[in-house]
Parts: C-alpha cells; sequence; structure tokens
C-alpha cells in the first residue's frame, strides 16, 4: 500500500510547484494533490489581501479614531462594489474552469473578455456616484458631522477609482478558473506590496508627498490596485496564462455576454443579499458611538486575516468543481469539495483558540483605548466561536458557484442573512438592550446556520446537473 505521507523535500518541491503555477491539470491523478496545488497560491493570495488590511487599519489608527470609524462606515459601502465584482467573478471563474475542463481554450478566452467588459461599464456609474456624493454616503450610514468632515475624502477616492478593485477581482477570477493561481497570487503580491509601502507615505507625509490623512490610504491603495491590474492586463495580452486575449477579441460577444450575465446574476444578488446585511449591521453598531464602531471594525479586519486563507481553499473549491465538471467527472468534483472543507475546517479552528484567549491582546496592538479594546475583543471571541463551521461552509457555498448554481447559496443567504440575522440583531442590540453583543452573536448564529442548510443541501447532489 502506497504511503499518504510526504517528506519536508517532498512537500518543498511541490509548494514550488504551486506558487510557480507549473501545474494547472487538476481533472485527473491524486485530489490531495489537486486541492495543494490550487489552495497554496490561493491563500497566500488572501493572506496578503488581509496583510495589507491589517496593515491599512495599523497606520489609519495613528490617525485618529474617527478616521478608523471612516473606513468602516466606507468599507460596509465599498462592500456593495465587492458584491458585484464577486458575483461577476463568480461567473467568470465557473465558466472558464467549465470551458478549460472541456478543453475550449478559445471559449474560456472569449468569456474571459465580455467579463472585463462588464466590469469597466458597472465600475464606471459606481465611480460617478462615489465622486459626486462622498459627505451624502457617510452621512446615510450614520457618520457624525466631524466623522464626515474629515472622511469624506477616503470615500471619494475609493469609490471614485473602484474600477482598480473591479478589474481586480475579474481578472483574478479568470486566472483562477483558468487553474492558474499563481498568476493571481502574484498579482495581489504586487497590489498589496506596494500599498504597504505607499501607505504611510501618503498618510503621513513624505518628501514632497503632502500628509493626506486617512484620505491617503485610499490614494494608496488605488495606486497599488491599479499597477497591479496594468500587470494582470500585460499576462492576459501577452500569454504568459492558459488564457490569452488578442486585440482581434475584444469585440461584443452578446451570446457570452448574456450568459455571463445569467450565470452572475445569482452571484451579485447573493453576495448583494450579504453585503446589505453586513450595511445594515454597521448601521445598527453605529448607534453605540465612533469608539465602539472603530473596536468593531479593527475586530473584522483582524478576522479577514484568518477568513481570507478559508476564502482561498473555498476558490480552490469552486476551480475544481467547475474543472471536473466540465471534464464529465462529477464524483471527483464532489470529493474535492469535501476534502478542501476539512482542511479548511481544522486550520479555522486552530484559530478561534487563538482568538478566544488572547483577543485583547491582539486588538490593543491596533488601538488601546478602552471601550475600542473591550468591544473589539468581544467581538473577536463571539464571532471566533463559530470559526469552525465558517471554514467548512465557505468552502461548500463556494463550491455551488464553482459549479455555475449560485442560485441555490442566493436563496440560503437570503433566509440566514436578511429573513433571520437583521431582525435578531435589532431586537438584541436595541429592542433588548443587549448592545454591540446582540449583532455579534447575531452575526455567529447566521454564519453557523448557512454552513449547516449549505452542505445539507451540496449533499443532495442537484449542483452536479447546471449547464453553464
Amino acid at each position: 500500500m502506497q504511503s499518504n505521507k510526504i517528506s519536508l523535500k517532498q512537500f518543498i518541491q511541490y509548494l514550488k510547484i504551486a506558487v510557480t503555477g507549473k501545474e494547472q491539470n487538476f481533472t485527473s491523478g491524486s485530489i490531495r494533490r489537486a486541492v495543494f496545488m490550487l489552495s497554496i497560491p490561493m491563500i497566500l493570495e488572501m493572506l496578503m489581501e488581509s496583510i495589507f488590511a491589517l496593515v491599512d487599519i495599523l497606520y489609519v489608527s495613528q490617525v485618529s479614531v474617527n478616521a478608523v470609524a471612516t473606513i468602516g462606515l466606507t468599507e460596509s459601502v465599498i462592500t456593495l462594489v465587492y458584491a458585484v465584482a464577486i458575483g461577476l467573478s463568480m461567473a467568470a471563474t465557473a465558466i472558464v474552469a467549465r470551458r478549460v475542463g472541456e478543453k475550449d481554450l478559445k471559449g474560456a478566452s472569449n468569456a474571459a473578455v465580455q467579463v472585463i467588459f462588464l466590469g469597466v461599464l458597472v465600475a464606471a456609474a459606481i465611480s460617478v456616484i462615489g465622486i459626486l456624493y462622498p459627505k451624502e454616503i457617510l452621512g446615510l450610514m450614520g457618520g457624525e458631522p466631524d466623522l464626515i468632515a474629515e472622511g469624506y475624502g477616503y470615500t471619494k477616492v475609493l469609490l471614485g477609482g473602484n474600477i482598480t478593485i473591479m478589474l481586480l477581482f475579474l481578472i483574478n477570477a479568470i486566472f483562477r478558473g483558468a487553474g492558474n493561481a499563481s498568476a493571481a497570487m502574484w498579482t495581489l503580491i504586487l497590489s498589496n506590496g506596494l500599498n504597504i509601502i505607499l501607505d504611510p507615505m501618503f498618510i503621513f507625509g513624505f518628501g514632497p508627498i503632502p500628509a493626506f490623512g486617512v484620505e491617503g490610504a485610499a490614494i494608496a491603495t488605488t495606486i497599488g490596485r491599479g499597477t497591479a491590474v496594468v500587470f494582470q492586463l500585460a499576462i492576459l495580452f501577452f500569454g504568459y496564462s492558459k488564457i490569452k486575449v488578442g486585440v482581434k477579441d475584444l469585440v461584443l460577444r452578446v451570446g457570452v455576454m448574456f450568459n455571463l450575465i445569467k450565470v452572475s446574476l445569482g452571484g451579485i444578488g447573493q453576495f448583494l443579499i450579504g453585503t446589505s446585511s453586513w450595511v445594515f449591521l454597521m448601521r445598527i453598531m453605529s448607534e453605540f458611538g465612533s469608539e465602539v464602531l472603530a473596536g468593531y471594525t479593527i475586530a473584522i479586519r483582524v478576522m479577514m486575516f484568518t477568513i481570507m486563507p478559508a476564502w482561498g481553499m473555498s476558490n480552490a473549491a469552486a476551480t475544481l468543481v467547475g474543472q471536473n465538471l466540465g471534464a464529465n467527472e462529477p464524483e471527483r468534483a464532489e470529493q474535492s469539495v469535501w476534502k478542501t472543507g476539512k482542511y479548511s475546517a481544522y486550520f479555522m479552528g486552530v484559530v478561534s483558540i487563538i482568538y478566544l484567549v488572547f483577543a485583547p491582546q491582539i486588538i490593543v496592538l491596533f488601538n488601546n483605548t478602552p471601550d475600542v479594546v473591550k468591544y473589539g475583543s468581544l467581538c473577536l471571541r463571539v464571532i471566533a466561536a463559530g470559526y469552525i463551521f465558517y471554514g467548512y461552509g465557505m468552502v461548500v457555498i463556494n463550491a455551488f458557484n464553482g459549479a455555475g448554481d449560485t442560485k441555490t447559496p442566493t436563496y440560503i443567504n437570503f433566509v440566514c442573512f436578511w429573513l433571520l440575522q437583521l431582525p435578531f440583531a435589532y431586537v438584541m442590540a436595541i429592542t433588548l438592550d443587549f448592545g454591540p453583543s446582540g449583532v455579534f452573536w447575531a452575526i455567529t448564529f447566521a454564519e453557523v446556520l448557512i454552513a449547516i442548510v449549505a452542505i445539507v443541501w451540496f449533499k443532495k447532489g442537484h449542483w452536479k446537473t447546471v449547464k453553464v
């Protein structure tokens, strides 16, 4: 019998292959190896994103409590942009992965071009709103007048330059669908590496660059992401990926476009439900003042540091499902999901223990204001209590998306977020006067429920028959 154990030398060899992207065939051979080869670059990609989020909040927390709260309010709105970007990216990953599994690289390239066209159109509309109405947006979110005066520039720049967010998401989704996760990883390393370098320069000033305060964080982010998008386009046009786009491919293909829109609508709806519930939760939190809001914002940023790797594994599951369904291997697709979900749950379980024990020490690294530490650590502990469920649930939900079945997660999100989480959060926090902890428990309750429902429905197997 062949041993499942590998030596340290083999592990390092596999790691090198994974980060360089030399292996892109995931429809045959060892499933565990396929999960490893896709997950490693996706985890590193998401870790880089979350490291930047932590560094960003670390710098901004030195400006003021209002600056941190501004980021929290703005990001609760910018998540609506993420909803559209992620919804479109789910469709891109599903369709590109399916075409690659079918060995139709031309069809995969056609889908890539159409998703980029869609992203540019949507981003342009959002930019206009962000540039014209940043103060009104912060006001609607419950921002106090002094917060709006200090932070509206951040909102204006981030929303105005949202095309960099949109294209970064979409083109990386194309790379992932093609199985070239390492290209997506290196793109985010470039983007967030630049952000980390530029952040203090634009926030605090450097040489001829004036100190922009919290607005400087948005400027640095936009420059970093914009540079990465240029890098992505170079990869696509010069053929460094399995998917190659030429000038002759830059035409509108109505059939491909409508198929993409059809698949993405479920994904967009799915994330709009999730992110709009996030906006309402942030609105409830704003009732308790800027210090509580800042603690909540820091805790969520810290949590993103560990949720991102689990999200990376869930992206790997989506690619494996899409490519294996395209290769007519549905059972292999299902086995890939269970294995990836197990690894994700193990990882999140370890992290939850760390957060439960060391929450106050973690929050105080970013801000030592007593109420910020108190509510930030409470948020971290309550939400970490459901981390094992989050890890498994994210993988299964994204497996539906990888199959092109974006409707099922939409229905699950609608029930768990809108019909259960939001009323529960409001009643607990405001009506029953539990305060911020009511919101924290509502988040945990909803995420645990999503995981349970998703696993039960995934076992039914309807996702195996979806055509994209």
